[in-house]
């Protein structure tokens, strides 16, 4: 019996890549409701909504990374601004024995997907708090936001081979 444990398992390797969230922040939080307090009194139609999303990675240490995503939301009524709220929701990340080959893809999509719902929740918080009905975003595909990414890159660089834009030091963005 002790010979099929063994000699059937592969071994483990003596480092296995991980990823620990060592923290979240806010680093910038911006609501404006300019019609205040008209605009939460007026009825009307339902508002039209714009809202975008931006990844940002910086590394911090040499396994240390800060991602961020930054969130911008605004709602109109016709002409009328209704509400224009602005977030910039980071964590921070420890990557030990990462492939170089898969760092990119972990930082742009793995990473913001663990931090999206708490991004969302503070922007329904946020707007709920300013008066209106909570914002809700829907889930955001981060993995196509990337591909998105990649391919503007290789369009704007002459189709060139598809590689993650990095910071200069050969590190993702």
């Amino acid at each position: 019996m002790s010979d099929e444990t063994q000699g059937g398992a592969a071994a483990a390797p003596a480092n296995p890549p991980s990823m620990n969230m060592v923290g979240q922040y806010i680093r910038d939080l911006s609501f404006e409701n300019p019609g205040a307090p008209g605009s939460i009194m007026a009825g009307g139609g339902n508002p039209a909504f714009n809202v975008s999303i931006s990844v940002a990675v910086k590394k911090q240490a040499d396994d240390i990374y800060a991602v961020e995503l930054t969130l911008n939301a605004k709602a109109n009524r016709e002409a009328t601004v209704l509400f224009n709220v602005e977030l910039v929701y980071g964590g921070v990340f420890r990557l030990k024995n990462v492939p170089e080959a898969t760092l990119s893809q972990l930082l742009m999509i793995e990473c913001p997907r663990l931090i999206f719902p708490f991004a969302r929740q503070v922007l329904a918080s946020v707007t709920q708090q300013g008066g209106f009905p909570p914002l809700m975003m829907e889930p955001v595909d981060f993995a196509a936001i990337y591909r998105q990414n990649l391919a503007a890159l290789a369009a704007k660089q002459g189709a060139g081979p598809l590689t993650p834009p990095t910071n200069g030091s050969g590190q993702p963005n």
